[in-house]
């Protein structure tokens, strides 16, 4: 049987291991709000981001301790999870979308059963590798460039 570690890590792959060590740099020190329920998926979280070299900012359990953190701590991006006992982890996904702060919903569900205007977020199928978070969470964190749209429309 395969742990739950090596579900979510894939270190059995040394191939992932290389990639993961090629993008582990720009992840480095970069503060990540981990909001998770399940205490144990929330320290195998909490292991994976750290092996990437991010400090974590929680884990929060609830919708109001993610809350209070995203008040008083400074946060580059955050690892969701839906449906923390019971309740949906909207409300967290609406202040970091107010305050430009990326993010990725982490969830067993698929995507489609999230509610329609949340879809358009990344979210990340548990359970899943440690390469897929590094490259969803370097995603996240890579400046995007502006489109010609954009910066005709910032010109006009």
């Amino acid at each position: 049987t395969t742990s739950p570690r090596a579900w979510f890590a894939g270190s059995a792959c040394p191939s992932c291991e290389k990639r993961v060590n090629e993008v582990k740099s720009p992840l480095s020190g970069r503060r990540i709000l981990l909001v998770e329920d399940e205490i144990i998926v929330a320290c195998l979280l909490e292991d994976m981001l750290a092996d990437l070299g991010c400090a974590v900012v929680g884990p929060a359990a609830s919708i109001h301790q993610a809350l209070a953190m995203i008040d008083t701590e400074a946060i580059d991006a955050a690892v969701l999870d839906v449906n923390l006992n019971g309740q949906m982890s909207y409300p967290i996904a609406d202040v970091l979308a107010a305050r430009g702060v990326p993010f990725v919903f982490s969830t067993g569900y698929h995507k489609d059963r999230l509610l329609e205007r949340y879809r358009i977020f990344p979210a990340l199928q548990k359970p899943f590798h440690l390469l897929e978070l590094t490259d969803m969470l370097a995603m996240l964190l890579t400046p995007k460039k502006p489109s010609a749209e954009s910066t005709i429309a910032a010109v006009a």
